[in-house]
């Protein structure tokens, strides 16, 4: 199978910040079942994908079903009062916020610093030709917005009333050649448009796969689509822009 490595992305508690920011919810009163269920089912999909999951994310789980199981446990009568099972995940929660909020503004400080016009002091002023290569080709996205719209285009896939075993054999690189054929005649897409005809839920996961490549690569470029579980897709060069 074809693995993508991606360590550029969050770990598990950017996830569970994702669900808290996403559904909001008060960080000190996590709804300790609901989160659990959703970080076992965001991690199945990132397994699905074929995804280079950390051994952080199983740690979590495992800390998540712990602390389900001790808020279900009946509580001693006359026994003293014990801390709540979330109280120190809630701490680490809001430690690593505010870290990550303090992180943001730093690039948003340098961002800004970047866009600062130089005076031409001398004729020839070398920042002036210097070209930007490492332009971000996933745009305000997470690895946690991708497997939402991931999840949503697995939901949005047509259902065969009769099951067919039959041999498909699809890889990468056919779907990458796929993407940019897409591509060059809509100019943009969205990952639900780009996948609306597959009827093969192996067809999704690889085109899925796929996407996440050729971003890497800079080949594309991905974005969140504002209230919806969907991604952006447009080609990172302007030349296959169709006239």
């Amino acid at each position: 199978m074809y693995r993508v490595k991606l360590t550029e992305f969050e770990g598990p508690l950017d996830l569970l910040l994702f669900f808290i920011k996403r559904d909001e919810l008060d960080i000190h009163d996590i709804p300790i079942s609901k989160i659990t269920k959703e970080f076992l089912e965001y991690l199945h999909l990132m397994t699905t994908l074929d995804l280079e999951v950390a051994g952080d994310f199983i740690l979590m789980a495992a800390t998540l079903m712990q602390i389900k199981v001790k808020m279900l446990l009946p509580q001693v009568e006359g026994a003293e009062e014990e801390e709540d099972p979330r109280a120190e995940l809630v701490r680490r929660l809001i430690e690593y916020k505010r870290f990550k909020e303090m992180s943001l503004h730093m690039e948003k400080m340098d961002d800004e610093q970047r866009k600062v016009y130089y005076r031409r002091f001398f004729h020839a002023d070398p920042r002036e030709h210097l070209i930007d290569e490492d332009e971000d080709t996933l745009k305000d996205i997470t690895l946690f917005n991708f497997i939402a719209a991931f999840k949503s285009a697995l939901d949005h896939m047509p259902r065969k009333v009769v099951h067919e075993v039959n041999m498909l054999n699809v890889s990468v690189d056919e779907q990458m050649s796929f993407t940019l054929d897409f591509l060059r005649v809509h100019g943009h897409t969205t990952l639900l448009k780009l996948v609306s005809h597959m009827t093969e839920k192996i067809r999704i996961i690889v085109t899925v796969i796929a996407l996440l490549e050729m971003a890497k690569n800079k080949v594309v470029s991905l974005q969140t689509v504002e209230g919806v579980n969907d991604i952006v897709i447009r080609p990172h060069n302007s030349q296959m822009v169709p006239a």
